[in-house]
């Protein structure tokens, strides 16, 4: 597909450079000459130089007759109006990031009136993200499919878990209605079989039913306890997406901003809150403020290595649950992060979404692309493909199904009823069915099988 992206920050070369590994057409428009030359050296693109919001650089990049257009610049604004030029310029699909809390107000009505085919906010999606973990206190991260009803999480198995040790095929025949899906261990990923042995330290997601999610996880009432006071450090405009969900959850929140003018924003924004002025990388401020009294510490600000230091200081004040916003996670593999917690990426996300628009857009008849998640750290993709009645994966056992390596099936949902299969399980038309693989550029149902 031709692809159209402006915007060399975090989130656009991000997608650059996942998108043309998977192959498509992308040209890059960006206003800074070195960063634009960097990217084009380090991914198969092409790029323009200059304002990706005025049509005549558009013309030249071929929005004319690109497939989908995606605009990712610093500016909400630049990326509405371009996202309108390249629509009326003949892009077939566009794309805007939008991250102004006013504009997300009303973005269904600017999407609709003014045909950009989705707006998407990475702060919004990562506080999202967050309400999310923290409704689950004993995972790392969740992933949550048909609306909630199933959910794939990740854990770490600690040195004092009956798991560890654990073969998959004793895990099931302990009566456990689990599926473990990847396997975390040092650098290495397993999708797993019956004879794979969990071992303590592994980071393992797992679906099955939330109860049994629970039960295996959080055997005792302490880890199943429902988190009620949060301390967030930084008050951008994540914060300000997080605060009314957590609120919601009637938690007791602290907010720790170092601008007075955003403290004072936030503050009146948010009366339920307590908003203190103050510097939350300073460890003596944050022992007054009494970090370790909190159930969760959210390391919010802008700096990931502030981030990251705060969340391990939180860990050795005994904080319970921590969770840390890093975009560069190429900082996650020079630090021991096995006591970092919860790791929520906003640029990742977003990425995310929009690679699933790309990849229903290019599909083939034979199914849709309605989900898609990357996990461990991108070598490992969750999609979710509703099946049509052409597909060649229908009405065989999965045990005669041939699949390709590294890849397994993760349930199926029908007509309501959500299956994690056996081998003697079928795939039937309308199903929704969950595929995880460390195989690239699974696009269709039908490419889980092996040709050989």
């Amino acid at each position: 597909m031709n692809i159209v992206i402006i915007g060399a920050g975090k989130v656009g070369e991000e997608l650059t450079r996942a998108l043309a590994k998977e192959g498509h057409n992308v040209v890059l428009i960006e206003k800074d000459a070195r960063k634009l030359e960097q990217l084009i050296s380090a991914a198969d693109i092409t790029g323009v130089h200059g304002n990706g919001a005025i049509y005549k650089t558009q013309l030249e990049a071929g929005v004319d007759h690109c497939d989908i257009f995606i605009a990712v610049s610093q500016s909400d604004e630049t990326n509405i109006i371009a996202a309108i030029t390249a629509r009326k310029a003949g892009a077939e699909k566009t794309i805007a990031r939008v991250r102004d809390p006013e504009f997300s107000l009303q973005m269904g009505f600017v999407r609709e009136s003014l045909g950009i085919s989705l707006m998407i906010n990475p702060e919004l999606e990562a506080a999202t993200d967050i309400s999310r973990i923290l409704q689950f206190p004993f995972v790392l991260d969740i992933e949550q499919f048909m609306n909630g009803r199933v959910n794939i999480i990740e854990v770490q198995i600690p040195e004092t878990s009956r798991l560890a040790g654990m073969s998959l095929r004793d895990l099931k025949t302990d009566g456990n209605h689990v599926l473990v899906c990847i396997i975390e261990r040092g650098d290495q990923v397993i999708i797993p079989g019956g004879d794979t042995t969990i071992m303590a330290g592994d980071r393992v997601h797992v679906t099955g039913k939330n109860q049994s999610l629970t039960k295996l996880f959080a055997p005792n009432r302490e880890a199943r306890q429902r988190l009620s006071s949060a301390l967030i450090i930084g008050g951008g405009k994540l914060t300000h997406y997080l605060l009314p969900m957590l609120l919601k959850m009637r938690m007791r929140i602290k907010v720790i901003e170092v601008e007075p003018e955003i403290a004072d924003n936030l503050a009146a924004d948010f009366p339920e809150a307590e908003v203190i002025c103050g510097d939350g990388t300073n460890q003596s401020f944050l022992r007054e403020e009494r970090m370790s009294s909190y159930d969760t510490v959210i390391s919010l600000t802008g700096i990931d290595e502030e981030n990251l230091l705060l969340s391990l200081f939180a860990k050795q004040q005994g904080v319970p649950k921590v969770i840390t916003k890093v975009n560069r996670t190429d900082l996650l593999k020079v630090i021991d992060c096995s006591n970092l917690g919860s790791v929520v990426t906003p640029r990742r996300l977003v990425a995310d979404n929009i690679i699933r628009f790309v990849r229903a857009m290019e599909n083939s008849q034979a199914s849709n692309v309605e989900a898609l998640y990357r996990l461990a750290d991108n070598r490992v993709e969750t999609l979710l493909f509703h099946v049509t009645y052409d597909s060649k994966a229908l009405r065989i056992p999965i045990m005669d199904i041939k699949l390709k390596p590294g890849l397994l099936i993760a349930f199926i949902a029908r007509k309501g009823k959500v299956i994690f299969p056996s081998g003697r399980d079928v795939i039937m038309p309308d199903d929704r069915v969950a595929i995880v693989t460390t195989q690239q550029n699974i696009r269709d149902i039908d490419d889980i099988l092996s040709s050989d």
